[in-house]
Parts: C-alpha cells; sequence; structure tokens
C-alpha cells in the first residue's frame, strides 16, 4: 500500500482553506495550499453568508492544489454546522443566512409551539440552540419555502457545485434537528409544518458523492478525473477523526470559534441528566455519536479584539496581548458565564463583559490585558465544566483532556485547563478539522485502513501532542 494524495475544502467561520494532503500507512502531511476570509455581509433583510466569495475562493484554491500536486485524487469539503441554502432548479434563492442573525428568535418561538425542546430532545437527541436548522426553517419567510425545491447545508452546497449531485451527509444533518435514527424524521417534519420533498438524499463519510462536473474540472485544469468524496462535513465531526485519543478514557475539545466539549458514545445517550445539562447526541464518522456541549469558544476573545480594532484604527497584536494577560493573577479577574446568550451576537463584547459584572456584583477588568485574562479563565472553567458533565451524564472515565484546533496554540489557555481540571491536558494536532477530513477520503480511496482507532493511531505517530501538566 502506498501513500496517495487528496485536496480538503475547509470552511470556518471566520476563514476558509485549501489543504493538500499525502496519506499513507505511516504518512500524514498537509500542506496549506490557500487561505481566505470568510467575512458576513450584512444587507437589509439580515446578516449572510458570502457563500459565492467562499466558493470561488474555494476553486482558485483548488486550482493551485492541483498545479502543485497533479495526483490528487479526491476532495472532500466540510464546514460549520446549521446553516443551509435554498435552491429551486440549479439556481439559489438568495444568500444563506448566517446563524447569528437575529431571525432565529421568531423560529424558536415557532417551533416550540408545536412541539417543546424536551419532546424535540426525545427524538432527535439534541441541546437546545436557538439557530439550529429546523428553528431557522421555521423563520423562513413561507413563500420563499413553499417555491424552493432543495436545502443544502454549506459543505453539501460546495458539493454540489463542484459535482452536480445534490446530497446531505450525515454528520452535519444531524446538527438540523431532522434527523432520528440516521434517517429523516418524517413525522416531526410533518408536525413543524416543513416541506420534506427539500431535504435530499442522506450519505455517509467515505461513500463518493460524485466526480467533477467537466466545467468545474476545466476550471481547475486538471488532468485526470477527480472524486468528490463525502468526510465528515460538519467541521467538529472531521476534527475528532483525527484526536489522538483512548476514546473510553479521555475527553475532547475542539476549539475554535466555538468549543464543541464532550466524548465519543457508540450510541446516543438520551437520559433526562443529558437533557437537563442541554448537552447533544451529533453524528460521527464510522456511525460514532459526539456527546458534547457547545461552549462560546474563542469567538469572545476574536470579537473583542475586532472591537479594539475598530476603536485604534489599526490591527492588535495578538500574541503580545497573550502574553500581558498571562502577566495578570487570575484571581485579580472575573470568571464571567461565557454561555450568557448576550455574548452571541457581533458587536462590543468587552462592554457586555462589564455589563454582565456589574449585573453580578464583582469588579470588571480594566485593562485590556484584564480582559483577556478574564476571556481565558472564563473559557478554562466552562470548558472545565462542560468536560466534567460529559463524563458524569456518558459514564466516560475520563483521564486526559485532548484540546485541538486553534486554542491548541494557547499555552495559557492550555495550562488553565489542566489547573482547574486536574487533569492532563494534551494539545494538538490545531489542523485537526483538515487532517480528519484528509483521513476520511484516503481510507475510502484505499491509502490507508483500518478502524477510527488506526487512523488516530496515524494522528498519534504524526502529530505528537503537547502535555500541559496540572499545577497545584
Amino acid at each position: 500500500m502506498t501513500a496517495g494524495e487528496v485536496a480538503a475544502i475547509d470552511l470556518g467561520a471566520t476563514s476558509g482553506r485549501v489543504i493538500a494532503g499525502r496519506v499513507g500507512p505511516d504518512v500524514l502531511d498537509a500542506r496549506q495550499v490557500a487561505r481566505f476570509p470568510n467575512t458576513p455581509v450584512h444587507t437589509g433583510d439580515g446578516l449572510h453568508w458570502n457563500v459565492l466569495g467562499l466558493y470561488g475562493a474555494a476553486l482558485d484554491g483548488l486550482r493551485e492544489a492541483v498545479r502543485a500536486h497533479p495526483a490528487i485524487a479526491s476532495i472532500g469539503v466540510d464546514s460549520w454546522a446549521v446553516d443551509y441554502a435554498l435552491l429551486r432548479g440549479s439556481r439559489m434563492l438568495g444568500a444563506p443566512f448566517h446563524y447569528r442573525d437575529e431571525r432565529i428568535d421568531r423560529g424558536v418561538a415557532a417551533v416550540h409551539e408545536r412541539m417543546p425542546h424536551p419532546a424535540l430532545f426525545a427524538r432527535n437527541g439534541l441541546q437546545f440552540l436557538p439557530f439550529t436548522t429546523l428553528y431557522q426553517l421555521a423563520a423562513e419567510d413561507p413563500d420563499v419555502l413553499a417555491f424552493a425545491e432543495t436545502a443544502l447545508l454549506i459543505p453539501d452546497l460546495i458539493g454540489y457545485w463542484l459535482t452536480g449531485r445534490a446530497v446531505a451527509e450525515r454528520t452535519n444533518a444531524s446538527t438540523t434537528g431532522l434527523l432520528r435514527g440516521g434517517a429523516w424524521d418524517d413525522e416531526l417534519v410533518q408536525a413543524l409544518g416543513l416541506p420534506r420533498g427539500i431535504l435530499p438524499t442522506l450519505v455517509s463519510p467515505g461513500e463518493r458523492i460524485g466526480m467533477l462536473r467537466s466545467d468545474v474540472s476545466a476550471a481547475l485544469r486538471a488532468h485526470r478525473d477527480l472524486a468528490v468524496t463525502a468526510v465528515g462535513s460538519h467541521d467538529t465531526a472531521s476534527a475528532v477523526v483525527a484526536v489522538p485519543m483512548d476514546a473510553e478514557h479521555a475527553a475532547y475539545i475542539s476549539c475554535g470559534t466555538w468549543g464543541l466539549v464532550g466524548v465519543e458514545v457508540p450510541a446516543p445517550v438520551l437520559t433526562p441528566d443529558v437533557l437537563a445539562a442541554n448537552f447533544t447526541n451529533e453524528g460521527g464518522v464510522d456511525a460514532r455519536v459526539r456527546l458534547l456541549h457547545n461552549v462560546m469558544g474563542l469567538w469572545v476573545l476574536s470579537e473583542s479584539v475586532r472591537r479594539w480594532e475598530q476603536e485604534d484604527a489599526e490591527s492588535i497584536d495578538l500574541p503580545a496581548l497573550l502574553e500581558s494577560a498571562a502577566g495578570v493573577p487570575a484571581a485579580e479577574v472575573p470568571v464571567f458565564d461565557v454561555e450568557d446568550p448576550r455574548f452571541l451576537p457581533p458587536g462590543d463584547i468587552p462592554a457586555r463583559i462589564a455589563a454582565w459584572c456589574a449585573e453580578h456584583a464583582v469588579a470588571a477588568p480594566r485593562t485590556r490585558a484584564e480582559y483577556a485574562r478574564s476571556i481565558i479563565e472564563s473559557l478554562a472553567q466552562a470548558f472545565t465544566d462542560a468536560v466534567a458533565t460529559a463524563a458524569r451524564v456518558s459514564g466516560v472515565e475520563v483521564r486526559t483532556i485532548h484540546i485541538v484546533g486553534g486554542g491548541a496554540q494557547g499555552e495559557l489557555l492550555c495550562q488553565r485547563i489542566a489547573d482547574r481540571a486536574g487533569l492532563p491536558v494534551l494539545a494538538g494536532p490545531v489542523e485537526a478539522t483538515a487532517l480528519g477530513n484528509l483521513l476520511v477520503q484516503a481510507r475510502a480511496a484505499g491509502f490507508v485502513t483500518g478502524s477510527l482507532e488506526a487512523l488516530r493511531d496515524l494522528v498519534a505517530r504524526t502529530h505528537a501532542p503537547r502535555r500541559f501538566t496540572p499545577r497545584s
């Protein structure tokens, strides 16, 4: 068995990348070919994703990947969850709404009038998040929804434009709230008054979606036929593939814009404890279940930095800010509730932190370094609490915490999680999402074989994590 080459389109909430990878029994190399911003757009009717710009940038990146690596055999696409585009025929009916758009409130009210969250949880196993797809669909203009023929989640939309085949990949579909037992829940769809016909055929990670359309292949100047392979198209599903963990004794934190904190289990856990803890059961690769909780994540810090840059009209040196934050004693800053809904929309996060502190009769941070340290401490506590809850409701004996994604680069955050949890933290790989995407493609192409555990062993051998030991 020899190593082969594949490419990943990895779309995050703030940026996208095209990654070229070489994967084999003892090889897992990934090289970033292109990186591009993902900047939402405000229009008269709300906040939208510039998905056409993302697709164009992804094509440019693929063109460079194919030029530099002509042996690439497959392409896989992953992105954030829940958001979708509506299509009639091949035409998109407007830019997809952003999950932070204000319309979500009316969608929640409309759904819960027909079926409250506990009844929904019994069917779909999901935590309550106001932007879950079923709430967004309930907030749609009824005329637009009736006119639509297909709804495609973001990675499925990119896959459709690449191949001409409209499908729904199961890990991302599991975040819509409309899936039950791995299939569309027709009874729930009918009960909510949603059109069943817009939900496409489901596929699983590792299945071939199709070959590149001839016009796309020509635009990429590809010298061979390229397949588009379904991966764990929810970026967290791909990231968890590349967590080098012993799932029976570990928790994971996939930390980027969001912090997804949980454990891997073989089947959904639908107990009252999971419902009360607001944990979610999402689909994973190889039919595993990601029992996890969404924590606000590094969004709180990045949005604060964006606010300060607006005030200063110049860029903030983030490493210097974090170095200053490390010098602030933890006992001198407040630990606030990062999951408070006030921190979800874009805007002046530092002012909202100060307001939270005033409401809870604690002293607010005074300097930007203190704000940054307060955010780090608050995230570390929220992650620690979520790990403890995940262990309690799942029965998993957590001995180690793995952190992957951008948060794995934050030494202060990793150390403070270890300190607060009293458990070792293993940080990395940073590019877990892209690696998981590449690994699923490589296994489908026959470049590697074996179980999810075998794939994780390859990650551990090629991308050794950094260890943070709890301090007293």
